[in-house]
């Protein structure tokens, strides 16, 4: 049963798998390194499982990522209880951990934050396909994901749709894409957010290719991303937001404007009764609602 850990125990785990060593987790603890390790190596007498991967920096591995979510959750609980006893101490703040996608943090997620007060946020940048995964290893409090299927111990909202529009710089489509962008799309240089961006080789499959083409630039940020697609480098699949403006400039023109790929997102956040993760949900679910598609 979850009540009988020692949660001096479960403390100590946390502690390790932020600090990275047992090491840094006793310095950070006022404790001895074989403190650490007598609490972790107790812990997992206890529950029969092996919770943490002893690599560099120290991992959880599944089971410890549970003990990891419980931990950082009791302490949100308990800060919360602090504030509303008055017990904060000065200068300290109610942070929230919370990963985010990067496109959702170019366009509209920042405007969700500055409606809510009296928090510091600690943002994880991470592909909305992936964002969940943090959850599950309790990383992060709340996340905007395109994942549906809920985390244990987490809820679900839809957010909305976010559109993505095929674009280039005019030149670059005059001198690659002057004629059908069926069969020349596959062949043209592309740029693409990172590896595990396939936006751009879905929408070739989309108009009936295989893939984009392996002439392919990695530009990991997306203001990064938008300004390459702009300079000519490639064409991308950039979020409406964004294109709409350089479109109606004169600055990208639209390969397919019949053709789109659209995610749908939605925030998945903690079960837990706290104030500051209910204010920012609700920022959240009302700055998506103007931002998204429905």
């Amino acid at each position: 049963m979850m009540e009988e850990l020692p949660l001096e125990h479960v403390r100590t785990l946390l502690a390790v798998v932020d600090e990275g060593t047992f090491d840094a987790a006793a310095a950070a603890l006022h404790v001895t390194p074989s403190a650490v390790s007598q609490r972790v190596k107790a812990l997992e007498q206890r529950t029969g499982r092996v919770l943490l991967r002893r690599t560099k920096p120290v991992r959880p591995t599944e089971s410890g990522a549970v003990l990891v979510r419980f931990a950082r959750q009791l302490a949100r609980l308990e800060r919360d209880a602090r504030g509303e006893l008055g017990l904060s101490g000065a200068g300290e703040p109610t942070r929230v951990s919370v990963a985010v996608n990067a496109d959702s943090l170019a366009t509209w997620f920042l405007g969700a934050l500055t409606r809510v007060e009296g928090l510091c946020f600690e943002l994880h940048r991470e592909d909305e396909a992936h964002t969940a995964a943090l959850l599950r290893e309790g990383l992060v409090m709340a996340a905007v994901t395109s994942s549906p299927d809920p985390v244990p111990g987490c809820s679900v909202r839809t957010l909305g749709r976010m559109r993505y529009l095929a674009a280039a710089a005019p030149e670059f489509a005059e001198r690659y894409l002057d004629g059908p962008v069926r069969d020349l799309l596959p062949e043209a240089p592309v740029v693409v957010f990172d590896r595990k961006d396939d936006f751009q080789d879905g929408f070739v499959r989309r108009l009936g290719g295989t893939a984009a083409s392996p002439l392919r630039h990695y530009v990991p940020s997306s203001a990064g991303f938008v300004d390459a697609v702009v300079a000519g480098l490639g064409w991308g699949m950039i979020p409406e937001p964004e294109a709409r403006p350089l479109l109606d400039a004169g600055c990208l023109v639209p390969l397919a404007p019949r053709e789109w790929m659209e995610v749908t997102l939605y925030w998945q956040r903690w079960k837990l009764d706290s104030p500051a993760l209910a204010a920012l949900s609700e920022a959240v679910t009302a700055t998506a609602a103007r931002a998204l598609r429905r």
